[in-house]
């Protein structure tokens, strides 16, 4: 196969259309929005993208099917703006692979009218959270008004070291192939998969774009991963290893 194989799938119009991008990360929290997206909104599959900077790897569906690794695109028209939402369970396995990779996927969005890049992600903490904040990144000072209106915060030299992956490289090659670019990213303890950091990122996104959503889906998911989020503060604030009542079980 070629580096980078783009399958036309199906073909849509969509007017004044936002490319929003959700693939694997931290909490992976994007992904969980780009899906959610997918799943409860009226979305056509429009591209899938292979290349040989994905993982060596092939998915098997229920009915033992396997697919090679690949990104997906979805057209999603709404009442508001239209999306171009890209997803899938791979990023590049290679440096080079982000960069091309990413300079296609904007080729995809600018083939289907898009001006404007929404990348989202998450902030790890490295902490267990209760308040949910979306910190925001742009590609030009002009954008922060309104994210701002949104709920979106702006916080000096955050996140610390920047923003790596297919995020980090649609704001910053987005901003120099003139897409309005931005990157919206949950606080998520990085520990876990966070729907809940997933929902605030969503809630933002719904505010700026106007559109309607179900949030039972993701609901149930943030209720099930409270669950395993107890447990973890249950460790945190259990008894440290070496006490008396733990010496009496060393034999």
């Amino acid at each position: 196969m070629d580096e980078i194989e783009v399958e036309q799938v199906a073909e849509v119009e969509l007017d004044d259309p936002v490319f929003v991008e959700g693939l694997p990360g931290v909490g992976h929290v994007g992904k969980l929005v780009a899906e959610h997206l997918v799943e409860e909104m009226e979305s056509v599959l429009v591209r899938r993208i292979y290349s040989e900077h994905f993982p060596p790897q092939v998915g098997i569906d229920n009915d033992g099917v396997g697919t090679l690794a690949n990104a997906e695109f979805y057209a999603i028209e709404t009442a508001g703006r239209d999306m171009l939402v890209l997803t899938g369970n791979h990023q590049a396995n290679d440096v080079p692979g982000h960069y091309r990779l990413t300079d296609v996927f904007l080729d995809v969005a600018e083939f289907f009218g898009a001006a404007e890049v929404f990348a989202l992600g998450g902030v790890p903490t490295g902490e267990l959270i209760e308040e949910y904040a979306v910190i925001g990144a742009v590609s030009d000072e002009d954008q922060k008004a309104e994210l701002e209106d949104a709920g979106v915060e702006f916080r000096a030299e955050e996140p610390a070291g920047g923003i790596v992956g297919t995020s980090g490289l649609l704001l910053g090659m987005g901003g120099r192939r003139e897409f309005e670019a931005a990157c919206l990213m949950g606080e998520t303890s990085g520990y876990v998969v966070d729907p809940m950091s997933a929902r605030a990122v969503l809630e933002v996104l719904q505010e700026f774009l106007d559109f309607e959503i179900d949030y039972d889906a993701l609901d149930d998911r943030a209720e099930e991963m409270e669950e395993v989020l107890g447990r973890l503060k249950e460790m945190e604030e259990g008894p440290s290893p070496g006490t008396e009542d733990d010496l009496r079980y060393i034999g």
